[in-house]
């Protein structure tokens, strides 16, 4: 028995005639069992062999022998298969995050709003599953429909001898992200004084000196949902900043508010145990009791010659150094990667001290803008675009590219030069290049390009 004839059975037995009469005339769903599966393939041979002549026999290929590849499926209120899609990973190996959808039927009963559900269903799913580039080759006289539904026509196509477009839907995931966390900086901070040269780095120069200054502040929600996580934070994040400028940490100043002493130990203790990690002693701060939680914390350290974030130009290759160990941590899945919280001090400061031994032209510690984010802001500050290849980013086996081009990965570093950071046990591979123009486009293994983010970041401009 189906799950849709089964919660009607249920209102039935119960007599609610409402829920029963509001019922949605159809349901989509995974199709995870062997007659779902059977019932798509044997409505895509009705339609595209028999109705539609598109194909000889059978219309199945190397996608439904690949176990990667999802079917969704489309059920009457009596649980009857009445469309269906497939969609799954382009490439062979490892899932770069670029899929294509196909396969698009629905039974000719049912034709109308069906095909659209599924589409949107489709997106959704890919979206979900860590996705940055889902297209589909259509057939032209569908091309209005995905158009409508918000999909864009890429160029012309044959599939089976008959004409059909390659369209994409455009996913804005890591836009999204940037505009959410930085691109209100530009405007808030004009007219504020700054270093030049350093003008949106992750820390400043103290001018007349070679102390560098760094303060990042940990978000109110996430001290109150996990206060020793964030203790540890604050110092981590601290601590990257310096290291992204080629200093050498000395000493951090923490300042918290708690509603409560018990409160305040455990964000304490986060911040104590990070500091003895990564060898930095707290040299001061302030705390206050019973009021809202809040945490900032002010690293200082040591360059004579800061490495900057805006140092790179066109032409320059584009270096990521990231600790692929460790895993997501527990609450955060897909937003933020733990691996330094494993780490021995020895391993944490080889990681700290990698721009400072290399000096690169520029530097940036990847930020909760994310990788693609960050690269776009170290663009932004020296005045270009980038690109990154997708298939050439360093990311452990557990992250989506969707989620590890998105995510605070604990340690990574983007940098543009010659060479790679020796960072110890982090990973350090070219993945790019910082080119003419702005914005920052994704570059496939089949060399196509997508733009990901149109412009400047931050708005703050060349540093």
């Amino acid at each position: 028995m189906t799950a849709a004839t089964s919660v009607a059975d249920v209102l039935v037995v119960l007599g609610d005639a409402t829920s029963l009469a509001r019922r949605p005339p159809f349901l989509i769903e995974r199709a995870d069992d062997a007659a779902a599966l059977a019932a798509y393939r044997a409505l895509r041979a009705a339609v595209f062999v028999h109705e539609q002549g598109l194909f000889r026999g059978n219309d199945l290929d190397e996608r439904d022998e690949d176990p990667r590849t999802v079917v969704l499926v489309a059920r009457d209120r009596d649980g009857t298969v009445i469309g269906g899609v497939r969609l799954g990973p382009v490439t062979d190996g490892p899932d770069l995050g670029w899929w294509a959808g196909g396969r698009l039927v629905v039974h000719p009963a049912s034709r109308g709003g069906v095909g659209p559900a599924l589409v949107r269903a489709a997106c959704a799913y890919a979206e979900g599953a860590g996705v940055l580039r889902f297209e589909a080759t259509v057939q032209t006289r569908n091309e209005r429909l995905f158009s409508r539904i918000g999909w864009q026509s890429v160029r012309e196509v044959t599939v089976a001898g008959r004409p059909h477009v390659l369209m994409r839907w455009p996913i804005g995931r890591v836009a999204a992200l940037a505009q959410g966390t930085k691109s209100d900086l530009g405007p808030l901070l004009d007219g504020m004084t700054g270093v030049p040269g350093f003008v949106g780095d992750d820390g400043v120069p103290v001018p007349g000196s070679d102390v560098v200054a760094a303060c990042d502040a940990i978000l109110p929600s996430m001290v109150e949902r996990d206060p020793e996580w964030s203790g540890w934070c604050s110092v981590l994040v601290n601590v990257n900043d310096l290291a992204a400028m080629g200093a050498t940490p000395i000493g951090l100043l923490d300042a918290l508010g708690a509603r409560d002493r018990s409160f305040a130990s455990r964000v304490l203790a986060g911040v104590r145990r990070a500091s003895q990690a990564y060898g930095v002693p707290v040299l001061g701060g302030h705390t206050q009791l019973g009021v809202p939680a809040a945490l900032a914390v002010t690293a200082l350290g040591r360059c004579a010659v800061p490495v900057p974030g805006g140092g790179g130009r066109p032409g320059r290759r584009v270096w990521l150094t990231a600790d692929l160990d460790g895993g997501w941590r527990p609450g955060y899945a897909g937003r933020q990667w733990d691996s330094t919280s494993r780490r021995r001090t020895p391993e944490l400061r080889a990681m700290l001290s990698s721009v400072a031994r290399a000096r690169p032209d520029a530097a940036k510690d990847v930020s909760m803008a994310g990788i693609a984010g960050t690269l776009g802001m170290l663009a932004e500050a020296s005045g270009c675009g980038a690109v990154l290849d997708v298939a050439a980013v360093p990311r452990p086996a557990q992250a989506s590219v969707g989620d590890w081009l998105t995510c605070f990965p604990g340690f990574a570093m983007l940098t543009a030069g010659d060479g790679p950071l020796r960072a110890g046990p982090a990973t350090s591979a070219a993945c790019g290049e910082l080119v003419e123009g702005s914005g920052v486009r994704l570059r496939w293994p089949d060399g196509e390009l997508t733009t990901v983010i149109e412009s400047g970041v931050t708005g703050l401009g060349t540093s």
